[in-house]
């Protein structure tokens, strides 16, 4: 599903998909590298992914990536794929960048709240030494987990109705 797009100013500018899919799931038993893909795991209410090092009692307990956005560097000629920025979740046709803070995300029985779009990288990762660029500092966003529950690939990941 591709974003759509809204005209304003006279110009294109991206508009929300409402929904996409989850392309994969990826935790890691430790901070600072790369996650493995599992086909399916649980989210716990206010803590995270089971068993991945970044979950906690914080408002970064799930990160997301977009497929789109690893698309991006391997346009730039680097073999990545999902789980090589450290995301947790990998989606497929929604716009996560454009969602502001505050959004609810549905997918399967669970309930993410975006809390912050970006992040400051201290120390350049792998990726970015090899590209000389990275793109989950800028197109990466993290959530809390407002309700915890059974995530697989393949469920539907929607904005869920105010």
């Amino acid at each position: 599903m591709e974003p759509t797009l809204e005209n304003k100013s006279s110009s294109l500018v991206p508009r929300p998909s409402r929904s996409g899919y989850v392309v994969a799931i990826n935790i890691s038993e430790n901070k600072g590298e790369r996650k493995k893909n599992i086909e399916e795991s649980l989210l716990l209410e206010e803590h995270g992914l089971e068993g991945d090092a970044h979950a906690g009692d914080w408002h970064r307990q799930v990160s997301l990536l977009a497929e789109e956005s690893i698309e991006k560097m391997r346009e730039m000629g680097l073999d990545v794929s999902s789980g090589d920025f450290a995301e947790n979740i990998t989606t497929k046709g929604i716009n996560l960048v454009s969602l502001p803070v505050g959004t609810k995300l549905m997918t399967g029985d669970t309930l993410l709240e975006v809390t912050q779009i970006g992040k400051v990288c201290h120390d350049r990762c792998a990726i970015y030494y090899q590209a000389g660029d990275c793109v989950m500092p800028r197109e990466g966003i993290f959530c809390r987990v407002l309700k915890g529950g059974q995530i697989k690939v393949g469920d539907e990941v929607k904005i869920a109705k105010s």
